[in-house]
């Protein structure tokens, strides 16, 4: 009882101890989701202002009367946590003398001042919302400007392109602010806490704070003013706003333009006089007006709607702009201040359950997009944003998902201007609350399902709306990420739908509810696509907003799903994630640079998700497309060949363009004869959109017992923006006629052979080789003296686990074949003369590891080249699959030199090698591992190989032909050190210890790399090996060349 009663006022005392710490808690407006901002102005859209009207049609330089740039260096203090931050920051005499330079706009974790913490759901700070604790780290900034003589007549308006963090802003002193949501503009009036001489602008960042529950994104937690700042000195009367839409009519033929500008007074008297708009299409004036005004209202509308005949629309591949230039004159006729916007006519709906843009089912050919610098952070300049597009322009990207927040300004216009639709998304996530269709979650806890938190998700998606409203290439908006979907985001949808008819609402938390105009799901399984597919039912398209995850060596399968993509209509493409691996520039302190990922740079006991950031299709710095982005670009590409007759030279062009004709481009064609060109040609082809046509090209006498392909691709006649002559952006390889490996002959000869009771020696000529019997092994092989191979070959069934295979749980489900090559015992060693001075030697082995038998049958030709033939039978042994069944052998690094007759020139693989046509390449051996994945796995691989050569400078190596198509790898990377084991570790490419000799893989086959997504997905049915029986052969030979 008095147990009982104690144990009762403990509970009591500790309700009221939680209650009082909520609302002394809930007092700091960092840690109070009902508290939004403080003086922040209400959202508009991104303008430009400039000096004359003629400056704004042509895009020039940007007012400087009007806007003043704050980038550039800034007094900055760092504190670890709240309790060390500076208290007193923000009066105009406090002592700087220990601050610090930081250059703006920057990340602080840049510039050496906290630790960058990749996280991909886990909060990086206890998750109890709307508490983010006492350990945040706190970024101050001062800056000190002298104003123009004339600042008191204009209006002052701060302008902050991006606060990433919570921010208090102060001005002489006085607080002029507060903002809670980053990668968003933020504006504050602040003309009344201006003064004469210096004036001092102070800024203090709160990297956590109640807002990062909604900005729980996959990328790295980092901190600072990281877009432009500016201070614009504008006139009383003003420009403030305009929205404007440019619509087609039902047949999309004419335009409608719309547009309402919004003039704001700031003085008290009426505001009066004009404003000029007027719409360019290049220097041609399409239409002009203008529109008196005069009144009281603080804000005054000016509104003008016409129709443009014979419009040129906008569309990604065709971005027809026109300009749409505004002039605001006082009232005695003085212009006083412009702006321009681009005017792209263009209608977005949904027919017959696809997306259509100019009335066109379009596919949508996309990426997921992060603003991203492996040294400027979230930092990204305009170079960055147009390194950007042309790298995507090269890889037949047409679409992005601004993930997983508003971008940078620029990069909507640059996307206008060089033609790249656009889903801008809300920055809104809260994946480590929980996320729909993933797992169960705590809704009354979620933020999205509690009233204190609805005004802060719709001020997310209204501002979203109102900044980028007159960007062409936003055709969708999506409410948010892995966020849930409560009743907020109906109501959202609702609101976007009332305000703008011009384009889609996608959400991908809705799945097939009411909120969403399209099925936008993540990595969908495959069952899940088949069955959207095959429905005919649905009224709406389906767009993936992410698929076929690029982590590390992936992009497998990707040709397999597009197949479905373009076999059903509704289905219609989706956002791969994603654009670029997430690597930070670091070395390690003794000039090993290398890509930072999660757990680097001081992270590694901190909350982290390891090297889940490196999940791209380029590097980091955009300067190396990964392999999978080539098997990107061949899937993604616009034009397809097809053989018609193709023995006779008759091939079909499609032009898979939605808007384009194919003049732009000339056709190169060439046939090939077991990889060699004898023939070539080109032909121009002027096809519209959407259209075939047979075209017939030269082709020779085919010769029995050679193998023929035609090599055909489009390439640019001329230059076009960010693309250069020559750039192909379609290709295809046709099969002709011919079967490789029915052309084998017998080989000729005088076999040379001694023979003992222990060894089986052999020669021809100048090449010569040793059999020990004892152990059914070659010892020695070598021509004109010198040997070609060092450790001879050996049965081998592991791989260095790709990132999709620990997802998948490879090493464990596996781990049996990492060392069932390890131990085997010798069985028997069978020697039997052949015909024709031949030899067999068949070992046989049984893998001990496993008790499986396995055979090795050595056949020593007439010209001394020994035909290896293995072969593998489980029987009824239940075993997993095999990672990959062939063999390995090592060869000294002089032969360095490689040259084969397979899939090339990139690593390529079961399940990704569409991409990869069959010819001759060549290359060194030390270039075939591939050192952007930021962290060491699987690489070099190629498939359907002929033969293969590795060569010295002299010429002498050893030669490998198949019996049937070979898969092999030649790198300097043993699989043991690639291999980190049953988990991964912080391991990068630069820590590698290079072999010395070269780890020569010939294989049968080797698992797929997979693609769906890199937590559980399996590479799928055919690209496996799970048969219980395997046999293959291939020939060594020394060569001379």
């Amino acid at each position: 009882m008095v147990k009982r009663f104690i144990n009762l006022n403990v509970l009591i005392l500790l309700g009221i101890f939680i209650q009082i710490t909520t609302v002394f808690a809930q007092s700091n407006e960092w840690e109070n989701p009902h508290v939004l901002d403080f003086n922040k102005e209400k959202q508009r859209a991104s303008l430009r202002y400039y000096d004359s009207g003629d400056q704004a049609r042509s895009s020039g330089s940007e007012s400087t009367e009007q806007v003043l740039s704050l980038n550039g260096d800034w007094k900055f203090h760092f504190a670890a946590t709240l309790a060390e931050r500076p208290l007193d920051f923000y009066h105009t005499e406090t002592d700087e003398t220990n601050w610090t330079t930081l250059p703006v706009p920057s990340n602080w974790e840049m510039h050496g001042y906290g630790i960058p913490i990749y996280t991909n759901i886990v909060y990086p700070f206890p998750a109890n919302p709307p508490y983010v604790g006492q350990e945040v780290p706190v970024g101050t900034y001062r800056k000190h400007i002298k104003l123009p003589a004339d600042w008191h007549s204009k209006q002052a308006i701060l302008q902050f392109g991006s606060i990433s963090g919570y921010a208090v802003i102060y001005v002489n002193g006085k607080k002029v602010g507060m903002n809670k949501v980053s990668k968003m503009q933020a504006e504050f009036d602040i003309s009344n806490a201006l003064q004469d001489g210096q004036n001092t602008i102070a800024v203090q960042v709160f990297k956590y704070h109640d807002g990062s529950y909604l900005e729980d994104q996959d990328m790295w937690r980092l901190g600072g003013l990281d877009r432009d700042v500016a201070l614009l000195l504008l006139p009383k009367t003003t420009i403030w706003d305009i929205e404007q839409y440019a619509d087609l009519d039902a047949k999309y033929k004419d335009g409608i333009f719309t547009t309402k500008v919004a003039v704001r007074n700031f003085e008290k008297a009426a505001g009066q006089g004009k404003v000029k708009m007027e719409l360019f299409y290049g220097n041609q004036s399409v239409w002009k007006a203008e529109q008196s005004f005069r009144s009281t209202d603080s804000l005054i509308y000016v509104e003008a709607k016409k129709k443009i005949t014979n419009v040129h629309p906008w569309s990604g591949e065709i971005p027809n702009l026109y300009r749409a230039v505004y002039t605001l004159y006082d009232a005695g006729g003085k212009p006083v201040q412009s702006t321009a916007i681009h005017a792209g006519f263009r209608r977005v709906e949904i027919k017959n359950a696809q997306l259509h843009v100019n009335g066109v089912p379009i596919y949508v050919k996309g990426v997921n997009r992060h603003e991203q610098h492996p040294t400027k952070g979230r930092a990204v300049d305009r170079e960055d944003m147009i390194r950007d597009i042309q790298l995507m322009k090269e890889l037949n990207i047409n679409a992005v998902r601004n993930s997983h927040y508003p971008s940078d300004p620029r990069w909507y216009e640059l996307c206008d201007e060089y033609g790249m639709y656009l889903v801008d998304e809300a920055n809104i996530e809260t994946h480590g609350m929980g996320a729909e269709w993933q797992a169960w979650f705590n809704k009354e806890r979620h933020p999205a399902y509690r009233a204190e938190w609805k005004p802060a998700h719709l001020d997310r998606i209204e501002r979203m709306f109102e900044r980028s409203k007159n960007h062409p290439s936003v055709i969708i908006w999506s409410l948010g990420n892995e966020c849930g979907n409560g009743p907020v985001f109906y109501e959202a949808y609702n609101w976007l739908k009332e305000r703008d008819l011009s384009r889609l609402v996608q959400f991908e938390q809705a799945g097939e509810n009411s909120n969403t105009d399209i099925v936008a799901p993540m990595y969908p399984h495959m069952n899940s696509i088949w069955n959207y597919a095959k429905a005919t039912d649905k009224t709406r398209p389906y767009i993936m907003c992410e698929y076929a995850h690029a982590m590390g060596n992936s992009t497998g399968n990707f040709k397999d799903l597009w197949d479905i993509i373009k076999a059903y209509p509704h289905m219609q493409g989706g956002f791969i994630w994603e654009w670029m691996d997430h690597g930070m520039a670091t070395d390690d302190g003794y000039g090993n640079k290398f890509w930072a990922y999660g757990g680097d740079l001081g992270g590694f006991h901190l909350q982290n998700d390891e090297n889940f950031v490196a999940d791209g299709l380029v590097n980091p710095d955009r300067t190396v497309p990964h392999p999978g982005a080539y098997e990107v670009k061949k899937v993604y590409q616009n034009i397809d060949f097809e053989a018609e007759d193709i023995a006779n030279g008759k091939i079909t062009v499609k032009n898979a363009f939605h808007f384009k004709d194919l003049s732009d481009y000339t056709f190169a064609w060439e046939v090939i004869e077991d990889g060699q060109q004898i023939e070539k040609g080109s032909f121009e082809l002027d096809l519209p959109a959407g259209e075939q046509k047979v075209v017939s090209i030269a082709v020779p006498v085919w010769r029995e017992g050679k193998e023929y392909f035609v090599n055909i691709k489009a390439v640019l006649k001329e230059d076009q923006p960010l693309l250069t002559v020559g750039h192909s952006v379609a290709n295809e390889q046709l099969h002709i006629q011919g079967d490789y490996f029915a052309q084998r002959t017998a080989v000729e000869g005088q076999l040379e052979v001694e023979r003992t009771e222990e060894q089986l020696k052999f020669s021809n000529g100048n090449i010569s080789g040793v059999f020990n019997l004892k152990n059914g092994e070659l010892i020695n092989y070598a021509i004109d003296g010198v040997r070609v191979i060092q450790n001879f070959p050996i049965p081998y069934f592991w791989r260095a686990p790709t990132d999709n295979d620990f997802g998948n749980g490879m090493p464990e489900k596996l781990g049996i074949w990492r060392n069932a090559h390890v131990n085997r015992k010798l069985k028997s060693v069978d020697v039997k003369e052949l015909d024709g001075d031949r030899y067999e030697i068949v070992t046989g082995y049984e893998l001990t590891g496993i008790h499986v038998p396995y055979k090795v049958k050595y056949t020593i030709n007439n010209d001394a080249s020994v035909t290896v033939t293995a072969s593998m039978d489980m029987g009824d042994r239940e075993l997993p699959e095999l990672p990959r069944f062939g063999m390995r052998m090592i060869v000294d690094r002089q032969f360095g030199h490689l040259r084969y007759y397979g899939r090339g020139p990139w690593e390529n693989y079961i399940d990704r090698n569409y991409s990869s046509e069959i010819g001759i390449y060549k290359d060194k051996v030390d270039n075939q591992y591939f050192y952007e994945y930021m962290r060491p796995q699987e690489s070099g691989n190629k498939t359907d190989v002929r033969w293969l050569q590795l060569l010295n400078e002299k010429g002498i190596g050893l030669e490998i032909s198949g019996v049937q198509p070979l898969g092999f790898s030649a790198t300097r990377y043993s699989v043991e050190e690639l291999d980190p084991g049953m988990t991964k570790k912080q391991i990068h490419p630069y820590q590698l210890k290079k072999s010395g000799h070269t780890q020569l893989h010939v294989d049968l086959r080797q698992r797929g790399v997979a693609g769906d997504d890199s937590w559980g997905s399996l590479p799928h049915a055919p690209y496996r090996l799970t048969d219980s029986a395997y046999s293959y052969g291939y020939t060594i030979k020394a060569i001379n060349r």
